[in-house]
């Protein structure tokens, strides 16, 4: 299983696939690198993956360091460990606050950034529905049951196969004789709801810091975190910046929608 150990003692999970630009795909707070199977095969890039502290196949650690600046310094030292000195990122959710870190803090280890239904402002609405689910098992006992209930309650997604809901369901959970498990240290939720009590942080200045790198925007046209006019400024602030609303899909887009593919094949060609 290919992973390394950070400074801290903590092993990360990682896997790669491809070749040639090297872009390295940031997962969702809760997420794995299972977020981009959906779009890998349509990416002929050298896609990097990585499980943060706490996900998927990586090491739990101290809830302490569940922080989006000690998960930067991850994806850093992930660079290093591959002997990469510079990758391009393409950030869901979290990964894109990541990216944003990253820019602001590292800007000459970046490439470029690609930003999946995020943005320097984040709507109360998709925080509290993020807050409600963050460290608890589902109700559901087993994989067609949870993705029988995705397909009727993220009423934000249209015309979704039921073989995409149980993929995603089977990514997120495991299966066990108790019911459903989630995929990651449960005290993730301690983390977030802690960082949480502190005054919100003005994010414009990260985003600004990407100013000069490729830059691309895939939000989902019903997304409940990313508002439109928060996206709309993004874009009035970088008007070079590539953008694609995927209709039908809320937080958050897939990533292989013909909208989003079309948007992220143009920022690979801005690449260097």
């Amino acid at each position: 299983m290919p992973e390394f150990q950070t400074a801290d003692g903590v092993n990360i999970y990682y896997e790669e696939s491809g070749s040639g630009t090297p872009v390295i795909a940031l997962p969702g707070l809760t997420r794995n690198t299972h977020d981009f199977d959906h779009v890998a095969p349509h990416l002929d890039v050298h896609l990097i993956r990585m499980d943060y502290r706490g996900r998927g196949r990586s090491d739990w650690a101290d809830p302490a360091t569940y922080t989006i600046p000690r998960e930067a310094a991850d994806v850093l030292a992930l660079m290093d460990h591959m002997g990469l000195d510079r990758a391009a990122i393409l950030g869901t959710s979290r990964g894109g606050l990541i990216a944003m870190v990253i820019a602001a803090t590292a800007k000459d280890r970046l490439t470029g950034v690609a930003l999946n239904d995020i943005g320097p402002e984040i709507a109360q609405t998709g925080l509290d529905v993020i807050k409600d689910y963050l460290g608890r098992n589902p109700k559901q006992k087993t994989y067609a049951e949870a993705a029988a209930f995705r397909a009727k309650a993220w009423v934000h997604f249209d015309d979704v196969p039921m073989e995409r809901w149980l993929a995603e369901v089977s990514n997120h959970y495991k299966e066990t004789p108790d019911g459903l498990v989630i995929r990651y240290d449960a005290k993730l939720r301690d983390a977030v709801l802690d960082a949480g009590a502190q005054p919100a942080p003005d994010l414009w200045p990260l985003f600004e810091a990407m100013d000069g790198l490729p830059l691309a925007l895939i939000r989902g046209a019903n997304s409940d975190l990313l508002t439109i006019e928060t996206a709309d400024e993004m874009a009035r602030r970088r008007p070079d910046m590539i953008r694609a609303d995927v209709p039908g899909r809320g937080h958050v887009p897939f990533l292989d929608e013909p909208e989003a593919l079309d948007a992220l094949q143009k920022w690979i060609g801005q690449l260097p």
